[in-house]
């Protein structure tokens, strides 16, 4: 299927102090559907996903369960990380670890390398830190606390009060790269997206950069620095290198790197400053290609704030995986929320748009063309006969939304592109509607137009079913073996879906695409 073109994607990789949220896979999801897109669309594709493990508040973390950092580490992958991918249905083509021997590897010839061209130094350095966010914070990034933090200064993200540190440490010459960084953004106003954060990252840069402080010598749970053994890398200097270390940067086999980079970066926008400000001034240090594109996409809100373990506000995926399924947490974050932009999760929401969408707008659709087609034509596929104004309406209509649909998805717009494929979506069930295709099979004169119609209302949902398939794989797929023409779904050409080929005979579906569903038990969120 492969056209030349290569579509490399990343999500951050996970801090692990915790287990993950509906906001985590929210991030995963995007990312992952444009993966698939791409994939069908023949795309050279390659998703990266992956977890942070080194840093300050992992050894506190792993210290207060009485294990050891890389025990902690271990146990959060296997127990909760890496399940996450299946619960939400990723398919995503490497998980790299930042306690992998290939990820460390890659790291000290990047910081090597750095240091011997002279753009790392020592110095001294006093500030205000963060362990939540693992950042240095500025004064104007800090906020008056309240409650039982009153009187004290806090991080305006997490709350909590910053620590005054003072330490020796290196620093990376960041400073020189604050032009370069106003130049590539200027040159390049799709580097970063949505325009809310570059015209925040702008601002940032505009005020100056300093140097960034790189290296920590108060605790040792991190990659040494490898002129300096009594220093450990900074948790976001590592991190940012997993991008690169995946694809094997530092190694003898280096050709996925010099295949798939650079890469599209997907984060929400609270990390976009370290992904657009510091990653790319890496880079640029380093005479590497900087990143294609770095989105930052909204928070996940729920009862109106972001949702945060600490505030009890988190709600874990399988929460709602085990009410409504995967294909609807897929479909449902991505059709609700304009990405790019905050988005409020509530049960009701979630409920009605898949009763109303899913269960009686799609799955309604399929179960009725494939049953009639089954009643009236024993499952054969007829031939069409001569199109009517409205059957050639269906058919433009199906090839307008997967062209419109994939222009969607290149200007990373996936609610759009869903928008998008549901005009067909609410066609289709008007077609059926205008159509009456029941009252035609009871007039034996009429079995050529029942054939046309009911051939044109498949020929629409085979499109639909193929377009969504990134969202829904599963329900698309289950429907792929009722219409289908072997294979499977996700091998049909995506920017080309009307063309989808179908079987000879459709099989009855055995169940409803989407069960409906009891109110779940959980209040509203």
């Amino acid at each position: 299927m492969a056209d030349g073109s290569s579509f490399s994607i990343t999500t951050p990789i996970f801090y692990v102090n915790d287990v993950p949220h509906i906001g985590h896979a929210y991030t995963e999801v995007a990312a992952d559907v444009l993966a698939r897109w791409h994939r069908q669309r023949g795309d050279d594709t390659w998703l990266l996903t992956g977890t942070d493990e080194h840093g300050q508040k992992i050894l506190r973390t792993a210290s207060a369960n009485d294990v050891t950092p890389k025990e902690w580490a271990d146990r959060l992958v296997t127990d909760a990380w890496k399940p996450l991918l299946d619960t939400v249905d990723v398919a995503n083509d490497d998980f790299i670890r930042t306690t992998d021997e290939r990820h460390e590897r890659g790291v000290t010839a990047f910081l090597q390398k750095l240091y011997d061209d002279g753009y790392i130094y020592a110095g001294e350095f006093e500030g205000f830190y963060c362990v939540g966010c693992e950042e240095y914070k500025q004064p104007s990034d800090l906020v008056p606390g309240t409650g039982p933090y009153e009187g004290q200064q806090v991080c305006a993200i997490h709350s909590i009060p910053v620590e005054v540190l003072a330490e020796r440490n290196y620093f990376f010459r960041m400073s020189d790269f604050e032009q370069r960084l106003l130049d590539l953004y200027e040159s390049n106003p799709q580097f970063i997206q949505p325009e809310s954060v570059r015209n925040e990252i702008v601002s940032f840069v505009k005020q100056g950069l300093r140097d960034l402080s790189i290296s920590r010598s108060s605790f040792d749970w991190g990659i040494q620095i490898p002129w300096d053994s009594d220093h450990v890398l900074y948790v976001w200097f590592d991190a940012l290198l997993n991008y690169i270390t995946a694809l094997g940067y530092g190694t003898e086999d280096d050709e996925a790197f010099q295949r798939l980079w650079p890469s599209v970066h997907i984060v929400g926008k609270d990390i976009a400053r370290f992904h657009a400000v510091i990653w790319p001034a890496m880079l640029m240090a380093a005479g590497l290609p900087v990143p294609e594109r770095v989105f930052g996409h909204g928070w996940l809100l729920v009862g109106g704030e972001k949702m945060s373990k600490s505030k009890l506000t988190g709600i874990a995926p399988s929460e709602i995986t085990d009410t409504f399924g995967s294909d609807a947490f897929r479909y449902y974050f991505l059709r609700a929320i304009t990405f790019g932009q905050d988005g409020n999760f509530s049960w009701e929401d979630i409920s009605a748009r898949y009763q109303a969408e899913l269960a009686n707008g799609f799955g309604n659709l399929a179960s009725r063309i494939v049953a009639m087609l089954n009643r009236y034509f024993d499952g054969a596929v007829p031939e069409r006969g001569e199109l009517t104004e409205s059957d050639a309406a269906v058919d433009a209509l199906a090839q307008a939304v997967t062209e419109r649909a994939d222009a969607s998805i290149a200007a990373f717009a996936p609610h759009d592109a869903i928008s998008t494929v549901w005009e067909l979506v609410d066609a289709l069930n008007g077609y059926i509607t205008e159509q009456e295709p029941w009252a035609l099979a009871k007039d034996v004169a009429q079995r050529e137009r029942l054939a046309t119609v009911l051939v044109t209302a498949l020929r629409g949902l085979g499109t639909v079913a193929v377009l969504v398939s990134p969202v829904m794989p599963k329900a698309t797929e289950k429907l792929w073996a009722s219409i289908g023409a072997g294979g499977t779904i996700a091998e049909q050409r995506i920017d080309r879906a009307w063309e989808w080929q179908g079987s000879e005979t459709v099989t009855p579906l055995a169940a409803g695409l989407f069960p409906r569903i009891e109110q779940p038990e959980q209040g509203a969120a």
